[in-house]
């Protein structure tokens, strides 16, 4: 598959990093040449230096070969005629990052009237991500498949609850909902966990489940938290507006902080359901006076990850239940799980995630045992991954314990019709089944992937 990427921010860079990864054919386009030599020297690409909007610049490409072009760079309007001119030279498929709320509203019009395949929006995800952590108040993290049928959720074990030092054969004795513990992550490693593992204090967990078996599993295991009704947001940011949106549907109560004038007043006019200060929010003082310590929970999405880090920090010491700080360098994840910041969300692993299933579903040629639903998580080492069992399936109405799934990979969870089943060795794979597949370093872009070949 030939892929040709116009724009190298940190979304170009992060797509280009898991796509050369996977193999694909990738053609890079920035107008910073010291951004294209850089990524050209790290990954086995092409890089052209030169505007994506360029006729020539696309013709040199080669986007009249590509089967999908991806422009993420910084300009919606850029990416929108880089997109338009790829399609008329011969592109299979486009891409366009659209983040503007007015160009948003019209992505029907863009796909069905123009041709694009996907809008992405960054700032619309990570503002989907945030509301749903808050709606799950125990959650650090929580994804959803088979639309809303089953989650994954993030938690962290505290040392003493009473998940620490317990073998997940013996879960039984904390719970009895259907959940599945699928992956752990202890320290800077991943696992993907068997009967006989035994947690401990400050793992950090990830239990796929129905939601009223996770509601359930929370309160059995001591993850105790009470409904969020009170959010402050540090920064005026286009997540904000998309969050605040989103909240004030749920009865939700938000309190804003800006510094620009300008920005203020325009959120002002959008959001009639919430408080906007226009002032500091991280001055300490400043929050103190406008009741901190009395919300249930802080959003940093200011455009410093140091400062949306200590932000969160801070609300934390002053009674917040629960912190979330935005975050674009994966770098400072490790960082982050050792200063007990309850939640971080990084708007470009959620696009990155949705272009990777994208491209694997062309890929297999629009079967419809293909990707569902993808998910990148554990510090995007692990994939989440929703298929639908077909007539192609492997293996199917045979005992799952006599079927063996390749290394480090786990079925977690079948949906049959309405049912959410958390499967045993006894379980069997029916046609139209919708199955949830953990796997950690193996991608998969087939359902019959999850299966090792027997000789």
């Amino acid at each position: 598959m030939n892929i040709v990427i116009i724009g190298l921010g940190k979304v170009g860079q992060m797509l280009t990093h898991y796509l050369s990864n996977e193999g694909y054919n990738i053609v890079v386009i920035d107008q910073n040449s010291q951004k294209v030599e850089n990524v050209v020297n790290q990954y086995d690409v092409l890089g052209i230096s030169g505007n994506g909007a360029n006729f020539q610049v696309l013709q040199e490409a080669g986007v009249d070969k590509a089967n999908v072009v991806i422009s993420v760079t910084t300009s919606d309007e850029l990416n929108i005629l880089s997109c338009l001119l790829a399609k008329q030279l011969g592109a299979k498929h486009i891409i366009a990052r659209v983040r503007n709320p007015d160009y948003s509203l019209q992505s029907e019009i863009l796909k069905n009237k123009l041709g694009f395949s996907m809008i992405i929006n960054p700032e619309l995800e990570a503002a989907n991500d945030i509301r749903r952590t808050i709606l799950f108040a125990s959650a650090m993290r929580i994804d959803t498949f088979a639309k809303g049928k089953v989650e994954i959720i993030e938690l962290r074990i505290c040392n003493g609850m009473k998940l620490d030092s317990i073998a997940l054969s013996q879960l039984s004795s904390v719970t009895k909902s259907q959940v599945l513990i699928c992956a752990v992550k202890r320290n800077d490693k991943v696992m993907i966990p068997d009967g006989d593992f035994i947690l401990k204090g400050q793992d950090h967990i990830y239990v796929v489940g129905s939601h009223k078996d996770l509601t359930k599993f929370c309160l059995d295991a001591g993850f105790v938290s009470e409904k969020i009704k009170h959010v402050m947001i540090i920064g005026g940011s286009k997540i904000t507006y998309y969050l605040a949106r989103q909240l004030a549907v749920h009865g939700i109560k938000t309190k804003i902080f800006e510094r620009n004038h300008e920005r203020c007043i325009q959120l002002s006019e959008q959001l009639p359901y919430s408080v906007i200060i226009e002032g500091d929010g991280s001055d300490e003082n400043i929050l103190m006076e406008e009741g901190v310590n009395r919300s249930d929970a802080l959003v940093s999405l200011t455009g410093l990850d140091e400062e949306n880090i200590v932000l969160a920090l801070v609300a934390k010491q002053l009674g917040v239940k629960k912190s979330i700080a935005k975050v674009n360098r994966m770098n400072l994840n490790g960082v982050i799980d050792q200063l007990g910041i309850d939640s971080i969300v990084d708007p470009k692993v959620l696009v990155t995630s949705q272009i990777i299933r994208y491209l694997r579903v062309k890929e297999n040629h629009d079967r419809s045992s293909s990707i569902q639903t993808l998910y990148k998580i554990v510090n995007e080492e692990v994939e989440a991954v929703e298929f639908i069992v077909d007539e192609k399936t492997k293996y199917c109405n045979i005992p799952l314990a006599q079927v063996k799934t390749k290394k480090d990979l786990l079925i977690g969870g079948i949906i049959r019709q309405n049912q959410t089943i958390i499967p045993n060795g006894q379980d069997v794979l029916n046609v139209g089944d919708r199955i949830i597949v953990i796997a950690y370093h193996t991608p998969l872009k087939d359902i019959n992937d999850i299966f090792e070949e027997i000789h």
